[in-house]
């Protein structure tokens, strides 16, 4: 009995340890239970109030302390499960009582010293509970500036954005904004950014998931809802516009579709690794494209003369990100954005 109750104890050590460098020092996609468990039960304890909140902006507000909060809950979270694995431990080595265990446990895992139990192998437990529990708050404080930084780059585009497609943004004032400042046929340079910054979301924000709950500084910004501008905007500029196709806006597409669905699968987003279209639908009508068409010429847009095929190619661009692009803004809670407001409606 005693052999199988320091195993268990060790395994759970190894589980909450296993979590901790699965969340801050693994640098690729590793979903984790008990870090995915702490932020399902945070947010089932943010929906309660909310789901009483009328506006978006309220709901914002609480929102924006949700990542932070759960990812703050990660540290006692291991090491609660910690200090019950050496408790076990101690035990199964001749700590006796249970409370007696639990009182040397905590003792050595927040090193204050007040219980200490006897004989060398126990010692040895202590010294390294002891060191576990420095390495574990060393974790969290040494990945907060680097969670930051990506944050921080992250939401600069995201802001820069707001100059050129407006607030929230949108893939048909983009382009008409573009058209005003006569940038319409020279981008390359404005996908070229954006395909390296899909390169970048997708290595911070599955290596750090928590990134992605992390909300704007505004509560009308979300990287959700920027995505889905430039890749509608880039979806639009391929199929819609009579100019020249840059390669460019073809690379941004596959960089922007390829990041989200990463993203996505790391929150388990059921979606088609090769969808086409109208096998696979789409949200956009095509009332709602030609609509888009009809605003973009008034702006001076050229057009190009078969809209019907237009509309074929831009729904053969459109579904390749659509699903995971939905189901992203409904999980992170974006604000209502065009074409992105199916899931995100205000009271």
């Amino acid at each position: 009995m005693e052999v199988a109750i320091f195993l268990a104890g060790l395994l759970l050590t190894f589980a909450a340890l296993l979590s901790a460098v699965r969340t801050f020092v693994l640098p690729r996609s590793a979903p984790d239970r008990l870090t995915r468990s702490v932020f399902r039960i945070v947010r089932m304890l943010f929906n309660l109030p909310i789901s009483r909140m009328r506006s978006f902006e309220q709901r914002d507000r609480v929102m924006a302390f949700y990542a932070p909060f759960s990812l703050l809950l990660l540290l006692p979270t291991w090491l609660a499960v910690v200090l019950v694995g050496y408790m076990a431990m101690f035990w199964a080595l001749g700590v006796r009582p249970w409370v007696e265990a639990f009182n040397v446990s905590g003792s050595s895992l927040l090193t204050l010293g007040f219980a200490r139990g006897e004989g060398f192998w126990i010692t040895m437990l202590e010294f390294s509970e002891a060191t576990l529990g420095l390495i574990l708050v060393a974790l969290l404080i040494a990945y907060l500036p680097t969670m930051y930084n990506a944050f921080s780059d992250r939401e600069h585009a995201v802001t820069l954005l707001e100059v050129r497609a407006g607030s929230p943004p949108s893939a048909v004032e983009m382009l008409a904004r573009f058209q005003r400042i006569n940038m319409l046929d020279d981008l390359a340079s404005f996908w070229e950014a954006w395909e390296a910054w899909f390169a970048a979301l997708v290595e911070s924000h599955t290596s750090l998931a928590a990134l992605v709950f992390f909300r704007s500084p505004r509560p009308e910004a979300s990287w959700v809802t920027a995505c889905g501008a430039v890749l509608d905007g880039a979806a639009l500029k391929r199929s819609v516009v009579a100019l020249r196709r840059d390669p460019q806006e073809a690379l941004c597409l596959r960089a922007g579709f390829v990041a989200l669905r990463a993203i996505a699968d790391l929150f388990g987003v059921k979606h088609n690794q090769d969808p086409h279209w109208p096998d696979d639908p789409i949200s956009i009508q095509r009332d709602d494209f030609m609509e888009a068409c009809k605003e973009l010429k008034k702006h001076g847009v050229p057009l190009v003369d078969d809209l019907d095929q237009a509309w074929l190619d831009f729904a053969g661009w459109r579904v390749n990100y659509e699903t995971v692009l939905l189901a992203l803004a409904e999980i992170t809670m974006a604000p209502a954005a065009p074409w992105i407001s199916e899931f995100i409606q205000e009271s």
